[in-house]
C-alpha cells in the first residue's frame, strides 16, 4: 500500500471550475470544508481528499493522491503533465524536462519484452462511453511504435494528432495484436447499477481486453496496466488464460510503450463515439465534466427528453442531478438501466 502523499497546485479560474466539476462527479462525496476553503471532497475509490482554497490553491492528499493527480488533475484540470517530487512540489516546466518525462516511452528491458499494455479513456467524462484498449508489443514492435510517435495519450494535446497516431498503431499491429472494448452509456450504466463501483467495471473491462489479445497471441507472457483501486483487481478478473501470465500494475504505466499505445487506441475510440453521439442527437458532445458539458446535457434533455440521458451520460455522476434540477426533472423519471 503506497504511503500517503500531498500535492499542491495553484489553479487559474477556469481550472478551478473544472476541479469543482470533478468534485461533483460520482467518485467524490462532500467533506468538511476547512477555513479559507471554498470546496472539499473525499473519494474512497481514488483514496484521496481534495480541498480548493479561496486563493485558488488546490491540495490533494492521501494514499491515492499521486494516482488522482496523474489520471484526473493532469488531463482534466491542469491540462498538462506535471511531474512531482516526493514532497509533492511541482517539478520544472515541461520545456525543461526530457522527452521521456514528457511522455515518450523509454525502451527499457521490460518495454522490449513481449507483453500486453492496457489503458482506458472516458472514465472522467460525463458524456460518452467508457473505452478500454489493449495493445501488444515486443522487441521488434516497440521501437516501431516509438517511431510512430506513440507516447502517453495525455502528452498528445491534439485530438486530431492522437487519432492519426492511433490509426498508425492499428495498421502496424494488425487486428490480432490489439483489442478495443467500447462500453456504451446504457451498458455502462447497467453495469454500474449492478457493480456499484467504477474500479470493478474497469477491472472487468481491462481483463476482457487482455484476454482478447492473449487469445490471438497465446505466447505472450506478461500484461501491464495502470494502477487503479486495488493492485490485484485486474488480475483477479482475468480468466484461465490470463491467470497463466505475469500481471504488473503500477502508477504511471503509460511510460510503457504498449500501455501508451493502448491509451491512444482508447482515446481514438472514445472520440469516435462522441462524434457518433453528436450526429445521432444533432447536438455537441464535449469532453470532460466542466460547466459547458452540463449545459450540453441540459440541451439534450430539452430536445430529446429526459429518457435520452442514459444513452448519453454516466448516470452515477453528481452532474446528472444538476442537469435534472436545471431542466425540472428527477432521477425517478429515468428509464431503468
Amino acid at each position: 500500500m503506497p504511503a500517503a502523499a500531498t500535492f499542491s497546485f495553484p489553479l487559474a479560474p477556469e481550472q478551478r471550475a473544472a476541479l469543482l466539476e470533478v468534485l461533483r462527479g460520482g467518485a467524490f462525496r462532500d467533506a468538511p470544508v476547512p477555513a479559507y476553503a471554498v470546496a472539499a471532497g473525499e473519494s474512497p475509490s481514488w483514496r484521496c481528499n481534495v480541498v480548493l482554497y479561496a486563493s485558488g490553491k488546490c491540495v490533494v492528499q492521501g494514499k491515492g493522491a499521486r494516482e488522482f493527480v496523474e489520471n484526473v488533475m493532469e488531463p482534466t484540470v491542469l491540462r498538462r503533465l506535471v511531474l512531482v517530487d516526493a514532497a509533492g512540489a511541482p517539478s520544472p516546466a515541461p520545456a525543461a524536462r526530457s522527452a521521456a518525462e514528457a511522455g515518450a516511452p523509454a525502451l527499457t528491458a521490460e518495454s522490449l519484452s513481449p507483453h500486453v499494455g492496457v489503458d482506458e479513456s472516458g472514465k472522467g467524462d460525463f458524456l460518452g462511453p467508457l473505452v478500454v484498449a489493449a495493445a501488444y508489443s515486443d522487441a521488434d514492435l516497440a521501437p516501431k511504435l516509438v517511431a510512430l510517435g506513440v507516447r502517453d495519450s495525455k502528452a498528445v494535446t491534439s485530438d486530431r494528432k492522437a487519432c492519426e497516431i492511433a490509426a498508425k498503431i492499428r495498421a502496424l499491429l494488425g487486428p490480432a495484436r490489439y483489442s478495443v472494448l467500447r462500453m456504451g452509456c446504457r451498458a455502462y450504466n447497467r453495469l454500474h447499477a449492478k457493480m456499484r463501483n467504477v474500479n470493478r467495471i474497469l477491472s472487468w473491462a481491462h481483463a476482457r481486453c487482455i484476454e482478447n489479445v492473449l487469445e490471438r497471441v497465446p505466447d505472450c507472457p506478461m500484461a501491464i496496466s495502470d494502477q487503479f483501486g486495488r493492485a490485484d483487481s485486474v488480475k483477479n478478473a482475468l480468466l484461465e488464460r490470463g491467470r497463466r501470465i505475469e500481471f504488473r500494475s503500477r502508477p504511471r504505466a503509460e511510460s510503457d510503450v504498449a500501455v501508451a499505445a493502448a491509451s491512444l487506441l482508447a482515446r481514438e475510440a472514445f472520440l469516435q463515439a462522441l462524434a457518433e453521439l453528436s450526429t445521432r442527437f444533432a447536438l455537441p458532445f464535449p469532453k470532460g465534466a466542466a460547466p459547458h458539458v452540463r449545459t450540453a446535457a441540459e440541451e439534450i434533455v430539452r430536445k430529446h427528453g429526459v429518457a435520452a440521458l442514459p444513452d448519453c451520460c454516466k448516470c452515477h455522476f453528481k452532474t446528472l442531478d444538476e442537469v435534472l434540477a436545471a431542466t425540472g426533472h428527477a432521477r425517478a423519471e429515468l428509464p431503468a438501466p
